[in-house]
């Protein structure tokens, strides 16, 4: 049976439509890990957050259906929604198993507005040999690659494997084999593929598939663009401070993500979206 104390909130919605669907469980205590790994799979988002209050801010753990996650973006956008609306705008601390980040809220006629500050961010190229494996999983050669934005690993709280293609059109035509791309992101540590198309300096398109999670694709990835954030920063790209992401439109979830980088090496990226309520308990389910 599915659990009835889950809020289910759409993150980084295009106001009233879209976003990517994430659980939110807060309770005065955590239940153990087995238990949240069931909730996660009965609630069958690619993620679930759970809280539970400890010192000033809250302990939270996110579950995909199939495995735990250090830590996820949208999700903790949807976290900070609930929190807002329970317990009024504000900057939340938030506890992770490793480490520490913060979420604020606020609330704008019915929709909730949630930003993250993500862990601390690092990059350096992708080995030739991986990115040979990612290109022939997804049916690319190397000539589809922008090579403005190299290859790369990109961390922002998760391990995500960029590429970056040339084309939007070879973007919106991504197609793999799940089974084979769960395998690949197992035995290389990786959470997503985070694939880009750059339609101008300050704007990108993104996909992230998810098949070690037991998702193809996740309409929204904020830890992904935290992570996609540091390394335009590390690159040198011209960005201005300030990137907008269009993401799960060819999954029609169109979903919009907003990330300011600042100039400190390896700092914080912070990632903004909207937030909206999926049902008539949603948001504020008990």
């Amino acid at each position: 049976m599915e659990p009835k104390n889950v809020a289910r909130i759409a993150a980084f919605s295009d106001r009233w439509q879209g976003g990517n669907p994430a659980g939110v469980m807060i309770t005065d205590a955590l239940p153990e890990a087995a238990d949240m790994q069931q909730i996660a799979a009965a609630v069958g988002y690619s993620e679930t957050a759970f809280l539970a209050p400890q010192d000033d801010g809250w302990r939270v753990r996110y579950f995909a259906p199939e495995i735990e996650i250090p830590f996820c973006g949208h999700a903790t956008i949807a976290a900070g929604a609930v929190l807002t609306t329970r317990f009024g705008p504000s900057r939340y601390r938030l506890f992770l198993n490793d480490g520490e980040i913060s979420v604020e809220g606020d609330n704008q006629a019915g929709l909730s507005t949630a930003a993250l500050y993500s862990p601390p961010t690092r990059s350096e190229p992708a080995p030739a040999e991986l990115v040979a494996e990612a290109l022939a999983l997804f049916g690319w050669q190397q000539e589809d690659l922008d090579t403005r934005l190299p290859p790369a690993w990109a961390e922002g709280g998760a391990h995500h494997l960029v590429l970056a293609l040339h084309d939007h059109d070879t973007l919106r035509a991504m197609h793999y084999d799940q089974a084979k791309g769960k395998a690949m992101m197992e035995a290389h540590g990786i959470t997503t593929f985070c694939l880009v198309h750059a339609e101008s300096p300050t704007r990108f398109h993104a996909r992230n598939p998810f098949a070690i999670g037991g998702v193809y694709e996740d309409p929204a990835t904020g830890a992904a663009a935290a992570a996609l954030g540091g390394y335009l920063r590390d690159i040198g790209w011209p960005h201005g401070g300030e990137v907008d992401i269009i993401q799960g439109e060819d999954m029609g979830m169109r979903s919009l993500l907003n990330i300011r980088i600042s100039d400190e090496p390896g700092g914080s990226i912070r990632v903004a979206g909207t937030a909206r309520p999926m049902d008539n308990t949603g948001i504020n389910v008990a």
